[in-house]
């Protein structure tokens, strides 16, 4: 399995859930649903519009750092975006907007495979720098750091009481289900 392989299918997949979750809240808490935006799990944590613009940008971002190709200005604008919250959460429409970006945009990368022994630099914007392989990247850094903050969103959406569950989490896995084994049905 390829890092292409593995990290686009599983962008593809977490950002649809992202924006399921999106509707569920929305119907669920019609009048309070923007507020979420501000919502966080802790003081110092970002919000859950930043975790929605992160998780957006990591998906966008990967193709990019694995074939050692500058991050575009749009991307790093959606960054610099997603850490300002001071300038406000936005709307669910404006977070939408950006997993959709993001779904259209793997849509367009190539499936070429970048060389896994490939070198990636990474530097954040706190000045930190890492330096790995394009198979280290896809493994100890795109993914995981793509799931945090999926698994952040998910969860400050469910202790703000939206009601969602595992299978809201993972309704991909549905297109795998045997007949006959849901329970109780």
């Amino acid at each position: 399995m390829t890092p292409i392989d593995l990290l686009f299918p599983t962008y593809r997949q977490m950002l649809r859930m992202l924006s399921g979750l999106l509707d569920k809240a929305q119907q669920q808490m019609p009048d309070h649903a923007e507020a979420l935006l501000s919502a966080r799990l802790a003081d110092d944590m970002y919000p859950l519009a930043t975790q929605l613009r992160f998780a957006a940008l990591q998906a966008q971002e990967a193709a990019y750092r694995m074939r050692g190709e500058a991050i575009p200005d749009r991307l790093l604008a959606l960054g610099a975006e997603a850490r300002d919250v001071d300038a406000g959460p936005g709307s669910i429409a404006d977070v939408r907007r950006r997993i959709d970006e993001a779904l259209a945009h793997l849509d367009t990368v190539a499936d070429d495979v970048p060389d896994p022994q490939a070198p990636v630099a990474l530097e954040l914007p706190n000045g930190m720098a890492f330096d790995m392989t394009v198979e280290q990247y896809a493994r100890d850094w795109a993914l995981p750091q793509f799931y945090f903050h999926a698994v952040t969103a998910y969860a400050i959406l469910r202790h703000h009481h939206v009601a969602i569950g595992k299978a809201d989490y993972v309704p991909h896995m549905f297109a795998y289900l045997r007949p006959g084994t849901v329970p109780g049905a």
